[in-house]
C-alpha cells in the first residue's frame, strides 16, 4: 500500500463519510447500527462526525451489521488502514516546535506499559547522556534545542516507573556512533551499561558480524502492541492498525534472537567504552 501524506490527513474525513453514507444507504438510525455492533450511539456518531478514528475491527462490525458487499468491504477496509496511519514530517515538527514532539512521545508513555524500541543508528534520548542529547540537537535553532534538551532529559524518568516494561536493542553501529568525541561516547556507553541493571528494563545489543535476518533498519518503536512509529529521514511514521503494529512486533522479535543481553551486553558495551577511551 503506497501512502501519500496529503491522503493520510484526507483519509480520516474520507472514511467518516464514507461510512455515514453506508449507512444512511442501508435506511437505518445510529441507534440501530450501534445495537447491532454492540457499540454506544454516541461513539458511532463520533465516527461519522471524524472525531473518533475507528479501528478496523470497527469498521468490519459496521460493514457486516450493514452487510456491505465484498467490493465496498475492499475499500473502505483500505481506507481504514490508512486513516489509522500518520505522517508527522520533520518541517512540520521543527514549526511546532520539537519540544511539542517530547510532549507527545511523553504522552505515549504515559498511557502505555510495554516498550519495544529497535534502535540500528543512533542511542534514543531515553538512554542518552545530556552531552549525547545537546549533540543530536545540534542542527537546531538555540531556542528550540534548549527546550526539546530539558524535555528529553525529563522523559527520562520513565525508565525508573518499575509499572512500566522496557526492551531496546541496539546495533553496534547505533552504539559507536562517533556523534561526540571519543571520551564523551566512552561516558554514554557506560551509562547504556548502567541502565541494563534496572529491573524494568532489557537492553541489548547486536555486535556488526552477527547474521541477521532480512527486515526494517529504520528505528522504530511498539508500544503495547497498539501503536508503532517508524522514523525516517524526513520524518515519523505512526500506525495504528493492528497488522501494522503486528508486523513491527514480528520484526521486533526476530531481532531479539540476535540479541545479546545482560552480562553478555555488559562485555561487549565494556570493550566498546574501552577502546573509546583508547
Amino acid at each position: 500500500m503506497t501512502l501519500d501524506p496529503v491522503q493520510l490527513g484526507q483519509s480520516r474525513a474520507d472514511l467518516a463519510e464514507t461510512l455515514k453514507v453506508l449507512r444512511k444507504r442501508a435506511g437505518w438510525t445510529q441507534t440501530r447500527l450501534a445495537q447491532r455492533c454492540n457499540m454506544s450511539q454516541t461513539k458511532i456518531s463520533n465516527i461519522e462526525s471524524g472525531k473518533l478514528t475507528p479501528t478496523l475491527v470497527d469498521v468490519e462490525l459496521i460493514l457486516r451489521a450493514l452487510d456491505a458487499p465484498p467490493k465496498i468491504v475492499a475499500e473502505v477496509t483500505t481506507l481504514t488502514r490508512i486513516a489509522n496511519t500518520e505522517w508527522q514530517d520533520d518541517w512540520s515538527l521543527r514549526r511546532r516546535g520539537l519540544d511539542k514532539r517530547q510532549n507527545d512521545l511523553a504522552g505515549f508513555e504515559k498511557s502505555s506499559t510495554e516498550f519495544r524500541y529497535f534502535l540500528p543508528s543512533m542511542v534514543t534520548g531515553l538512554l542518552a547522556t545530556p552531552e549525547y542529547v545537546r549533540a543530536s540537537l545540534a542542527d537546531v535553532p538555540d531556542d528550540q534545542s534548549r527546550k526539546a534538551i530539558a524535555k528529553k532529559v525529563e522523559r527520562q524518568q520513565v525508565l525508573y516507573d518499575r509499572s512500566k516494561r522496557f526492551t531496546f536493542i541496539l546495533t553496534e553501529q547505533a552504539v559507536r556512533w562517533p556523534l561526540i568525541p571519543p571520551d564523551a561516547l566512552a561516558v554514554q556507553i557506560d551509562h547504556l551499561a548502567s541502565l541494563t541493571h534496572l529491573i524494568n528494563v532489557r537492553l541489548g545489543v547486536i555486535p556488526i558480524g552477527a547474521a541477521v535476518a532480512p527486515g526494517p533498519l529504520n528505528t522504530f518503536t511498539v508500544y503495547d502492541e497498539r501503536i508503532a512509529t517508524a522514523e525516517t529521514q524526513t520524518g515519523v511514521l505512526i500506525f495504528r492498525d493492528r497488522r501494522d503494529v503486528s508486523a513491527y512486533v514480528e520484526a521486533f522479535t526476530t531481532y531479539e534472537g540476535h540479541t545479546l543481553f545482560g552480562e553478555k551486553a555488559r562485555e561487549r558495551l565494556a570493550a566498546w567504552s574501552e577502546i573509546c577511551r583508547s
